[in-house]
């Protein structure tokens, strides 16, 4: 039978993830006679491959695992694009679970909006009581910004969505992901989709949990590389990246330029001064919001800034890159 739809997985190294996630493949609503699952596994050192080989033993025929030895995320979807069979193909992420009807509500709103791409609602989650905390920072406007997918915002029209749901004839027409983008590829592929007159869709019925950091070091690794990522990006696809992207560095640059400016002339101590408590009062407003305990109010205090100042200096780093060294593809 001629499949409907393809869903494309890169994996690498996810053995922690992988069974919950097959388990929300397993409950999806969707007909599986209609579906494929491409898992495209980049070298995985530990026991991923040996688990999906596990369950193909049991359920022959409903997956297919292949190989990505370049192991980033673009070379992964790529693959597993173009060893598609399916009317539409849906991206999804294995450190995820997915509402049953997920899938199901995807072919369903492309069919109907005739969008590009049609995406859902992100709720992050953790298995620690720490990452739960930093789930927190990530699902904040003041921690993300305007992330409608990431903060439960109203659906409509938008400029990206997360992982997402196409039909298999854009990628013929646009083109595939960008395989310079260690990070950011569906940023950059969204904007080839709005460049090109295509629409892009979130419905806040579309949702699915998202597992994140677990660690204060891996959030504050991962603000640092999107950081940096996000102006390579813009470099090599301007206005691929929104003007939020940038407002950590705009933050850590004035952190270091306002004190100094200041000996030039004492507005500029003001200004700092102003910024500063505006920053403080904004991080105890949310934090409190958020926090369920005092000690988590006092750990949100800390982790918002420390997010903040990491993603600047990322993208202080991607600018020394760009501009100074003229080396924007170095990791």
């Amino acid at each position: 039978m001629e499949k409907h739809v393809s869903v494309v997985v890169p994996i690498r190294n996810e053995s922690r993830y992988i069974e919950d996630f097959l388990h929300s493949l397993e409950q999806q609503t969707y007909p599986k006679e209609k579906m494929e699952w491409i898992l495209v596994d980049g070298m995985s050192e530990d026991r991923t491959v040996h688990i999906l080989h596990a369950y193909d033993e049991k359920h022959p025929g409903l997956l297919r695992v292949l190989e990505n030895p370049d192991r980033t995320v673009p070379y992964a979807m790529n693959t597993g694009i173009r060893a598609a069979k399916g009317r539409y193909i849906i991206r999804l992420d294995a450190h995820s679970r997915y509402a049953p009807d997920y899938i199901e509500k995807c072919v369903l709103h492309l069919e109907r909006s005739g969008a590009d791409n049609v995406g859902g609602v992100a709720e992050t989650v953790s298995r620690t009581k720490t990452g739960r905390t930093i789930a927190k920072v990530l699902s904040s406007r003041f921690g993300v910004g305007d992330s409608e997918f990431r903060t439960a915002g109203r659906g409509g029209y938008v400029d990206t969505v997360p992982f997402g749901a196409f039909p298999r004839e854009l990628f013929d027409r646009i083109g595939y992901y960008d395989e310079r983008l260690t990070r950011n590829q569906d940023n950059e592929l969204n904007f080839r989709i709005r460049k090109n007159g295509g629409k892009i869709l979130l419905s806040p019925d579309i949702r699915f949990q998202y597992f994140g950091r677990d660690t204060v070091h891996s959030l504050l690794k991962m603000a640092r590389q999107n950081g940096y990522w996000n102006v390579i990006t813009m470099q090599l696809m301007p206005g691929s990246m929104g003007i939020r992207h940038f407002i950590p560095l705009l933050f850590v640059v004035s952190l270091l330029v306002l004190p100094v400016l200041g000996f030039v002339h004492p507005l500029f101590h003001w200004l700092l001064l102003a910024e500063g408590v505006a920053y403080m009062a904004l991080n105890a407003l949310f934090s409190a919001r958020a926090a369920e305990s005092a000690g988590e109010f006092f750990f949100l205090l800390a982790l918002f800034p420390l997010f903040h100042i990491n993603y600047g200096a990322g993208s202080l780093r991607g600018v020394w890159r760009v501009y100074i060294t003229r080396d924007a593809l170095s990791a």
